[in-house]
């Protein structure tokens, strides 16, 4: 590595050596969405210094949306998500490899737009998209590391397949999808713990939220967690 990388990257360095600087520079991270938690979750991707980041979404900047998706600003307003957070991360980090999708995932081509990588992150807003890239991930194999947020409130858990339980045998139905309040820092706190877990994962450090749901309660300011487990009959992992 360059002498300018190793300075760019020289905190974490000291954590997981150059090697592990190396496996993020070579990692390839997909990220469905450019939101709420898209945002929080591609910028620490970029600053970190993972080597490729492809981002999918296919809305535009709402002045709605300002309060919490700190990678578009009031200029954005009305641009493709996906290009504002092309230029925010690559101002963020020049030396890192962005791609971009501008489609909504569904079941007829999530094959399609997700490409090869290493690990998946839903950065999503609704639970019938979620498990459509639930789907894939356990059929090519693929860590799918979730989040989702409301209000206060929010939720984490690496789901890698043959290991963990998938997303629907955590949450088997899908939730209606409206729209809800949420506070800024919810997405921002949850983001950040799946930008972590993603680092953990691909740098084989620390002990992964595998098994277990954290659950985030910014009201009380307090997190707490569940033990969660395959079930045999689920229809997307379990035994046929």
């Amino acid at each position: 590595m360059e002498k300018t990388t190793n300075e760019k990257y020289v905190r974490q360095i000291m954590l997981f050596g150059e090697e592990g600087q190396e496996k993020l520079k070579k990692a390839r991270v997909f990220v469905a969405g450019a939101g709420g938690l898209g945002s929080p979750v591609s910028t620490y991707l970029a600053v970190a210094g993972i080597g490729k980041i492809i981002i999918a979404d296919f809305d535009c900047v709402e002045k709605s949306n300002l309060n919490r998706q700190f990678l578009h600003h009031e200029r954005d307003i009305g641009k493709e998500k996906i290009k504002s957070a092309e230029e925010k991360l690559l101002s963020l980090n020049p030396e890192i490899e962005v791609e971009t999708v501008k489609e909504k995932i569904t079941d007829e081509n999530a094959s399609s737009i997700v490409p090869s990588c290493d690990l998946i992150i839903d950065a999503l807003d609704n639970f019938d998209t979620r498990h459509v890239l639930n789907r894939l991930a356990v059929e090519r194999k693929i860590p799918l590391i979730h989040g989702a947020v409301s209000g206060y409130r929010g939720q984490a858990t690496t789901i890698i397949p043959g290991k963990t339980p998938c997303l629907c045998c955590i949450f088997p139905n899908s939730f209606k999808k409206e729209v809800f309040p949420v506070l800024g820092t919810t997405p921002g706190v949850i983001g950040t713990i799946q930008t972590n877990e993603a680092i953990k994962y691909i740098t084989g450090q620390g002990k992964l939220l595998e098994n277990r749901l954290l659950l985030w309660d910014g009201f009380s300011c307090s997190f707490s967690e569940l033990n969660v487990n395959k079930i045999e009959n689920c229809p997307v992992c379990g035994v046929k």
